[in-house]
């Protein structure tokens, strides 16, 4: 009986270490910047305690604080950017306790990518293959005092929470919509965006940069409807949030949201 025992408690160890394994391999086969358990990276500050050095940025969002997302943003890192597609996601960071003795213990903030921190900038915390965050200052202030400069995280993936319905910015002229999609809720990060005039089927829309998207398409004097496919996968159809006479500079939120 006793060996009965022991062969079926070794039986259980090596299961549960078989599952840890499994599990460890799930999250180092997704790509970095889809990470919903937690992965590891490092991160910095920028733009002044004010947050008004963040403004603009790689995704198009112009003023931040306008937009919506604030002080609550980051810049990010090529290997987290997704070519763009990562604007507008949503990331879940921890400071390490064990990796830097300036973490402000059990503190977590939720921020936006709103940017890029390119290869070259200072400290080279943001080369390839680096994982990084660059974040506003007040967001990393939650973390760890100023003096740590450079914290080791955690971070993952979660929905973003918005106020509101999905967004969309007209821009371009009569032949060519030039379109920021902004304020997504949900996985919040846009991978597709498909547009259609109310007499007319769906144009696909190109990834220009950041979180703007185009299509050659003579859709003026028509109610604009939008198809948005988020990163993760879900897709959402958003009818009539633009009126016909709509006009380019002009944003119409839709009435409802990834939600």
């Amino acid at each position: 009986m006793a060996g009965t025992s022991r062969k079926g408690a070794r039986h259980l160890i090596l299961s549960t270490l078989l599952l840890v394994y499994l599990k460890a391999m799930k999250v180092l086969s997704m790509e970095a910047w889809a990470v919903t358990e937690w992965g590891s990276a490092h991160a910095t500050f920028y733009g002044g305690a004010d947050a008004q050095g963040t403004m603009g940025g790689a995704c198009g969002y112009g003023n931040l604080y306008s937009i919506g997302y604030g002080v609550k943003s980051t810049a990010l890192s090529n290997g987290l950017l997704n070519s763009g597609l990562s604007c507008g996601a949503c990331f879940k960071i921890v400071c390490q306790l064990d990796g830097s003795k300036w973490c402000y213990p059990g503190k977590q903030i939720v921020v936006t990518a709103t940017n890029a921190c390119p290869p070259g900038s200072e400290g080279g915390w943001c080369n390839p293959p680096k994982l990084h965050f660059d974040l506003s200052y007040p967001m990393f202030a939650q973390l760890a005092q100023r003096v740590a400069g450079v914290i080791p995280v955690k971070y993952r993936r979660v929905p973003c929470e918005r106020q509101g319905g999905i967004r969309f910015t007209m821009h371009g002229n009569p032949w060519f919509d030039y379109v920021l999609v902004h304020n997504v809720g949900g996985m919040g990060a846009v991978c597709s965006v498909s547009i259609k005039g109310h007499k007319t089927g769906w144009y696909p829309m190109s990834h220009n940069w950041g979180q703007f998207w185009s299509a050659s398409a003579h859709l003026v004097g028509q109610d604009l409807s939008f198809q948005v496919r988020l990163c993760k996968g879900k897709t959402q159809e958003f009818y009539n949030v633009a009126p016909s006479n709509w006009g380019f500079g002009q944003t119409f939120e839709a009435d409802y949201n990834f939600y």
